[in-house]
């Protein structure tokens, strides 16, 4: 699928249950937990409700977390599951599609 130009993946295969369609993608991000400072990490699946945080932070689910996508303000996010290095969170309130769509696009 193109929109604008950048091509991007929905895995429509594997929906699992998510509320909305991810995008395959690996973009630098910075996260951390309330009080603490911010590390760097990398999103490997982001969609509008939510994305896949690859990351050295010690997480665990249910922990509350900030992250900051770039060129954006940091939100909040909670963990709903956690496995090795990796950690699929919710934002606590959902992306608007524009800039979804503006990350995928600056991730190619």
């Amino acid at each position: 699928m193109v929109i604008m130009g950048a091509e991007f993946q929905i895995d429509v295969s594997r929906n699992e249950g998510r509320q909305a369609a991810r995008r395959h993608l690996l973009v630098p991000v910075k996260v951390r937990r309330p009080g603490e400072t911010w590390f760097r990490s990398k999103v490997a699946d982001l969609s509008v409700t939510g994305f896949r945080l690859q990351s050295f932070m010690k997480l665990a689910s249910g922990d509350s977390l900030w992250i900051m996508l770039p060129g954006f303000e940091g939100r909040r996010a909670l963990v709903l599951w956690t496995r090795g290095h990796e950690a699929g969170c919710q934002f606590e309130r959902p992306l608007h599609p524009a800039i979804l769509d503006h990350i995928v696009r600056i991730s190619l």
